[in-house]
């Protein structure tokens, strides 16, 4: 079992990676992750444009080498051309888990109509969660909300590092 928890946060965006817009998004789920837990984590950061093999890449890296137990990506995720991070994390997943995006989905169509636009996944490489939110910092914090309460006993399943949850803010759920 792992100790040390790290957690990788990668913003997919063509514009933010070539400084032509703040990184708003990546920074949004660093602060959620850190409202939601009082485990003590590492994070790995990446601000990087929409190419499928750069996205596939930086996603295993952050499995493989600096072996992140839960890895989110945000942007990306929409029916634009240049939207595909999905196709990224399935290349690089052994096991894909629809139900993340499922439930995200279901969510982000409580606010907004164009939610079915959104094509949201999550999938297991190795020992790490992957998960893919949308791009928008509001749309982040309300699917995290929605999906974060299986994200530890996910983590758990993949023998990895014990995360703590501010009861405060989110509660876990692990089958007793």
């Amino acid at each position: 079992m792992q100790n040390k928890i790290v957690i990788g946060v990668i913003n997919v965006s063509d514009r933010a990676s070539a400084g032509i817009y703040e990184d708003i998004p990546g920074k949004a789920v660093v602060e959620t992750l850190k409202e939601y837990l009082i485990s003590d984590f590492d994070t790995v950061y990446r601000v990087i444009p929409d190419e499928e093999t750069l996205i596939a890449d930086t996603l295993k890296e952050m499995a493989d080498t600096h072996q992140c137990c839960l890895i989110v990506t945000t942007g990306g995720t929409g029916p634009a051309k240049r939207d595909v991070t999905p196709e990224a994390t399935e290349a690089v997943c052994e096991k894909m888990m629809p139900g993340f995006g499922e439930l995200m989905r279901q969510e982000s169509l409580k606010y907004v109509p164009t939610a079915i636009l959104s094509r949201q996944t999550a999938g297991i490489r190795g020992k790490s969660l992957i998960v893919n939110l949308p791009g928008k910092p509001k749309a982040i914090r309300q699917c995290l909300d929605a999906v974060f309460p299986a994200i530890p006993y996910c983590i758990d399943l993949l023998e990895g590092p014990f995360l703590e949850c501010n009861h405060d803010v989110i509660k876990e759920f692990r089958p007793a």
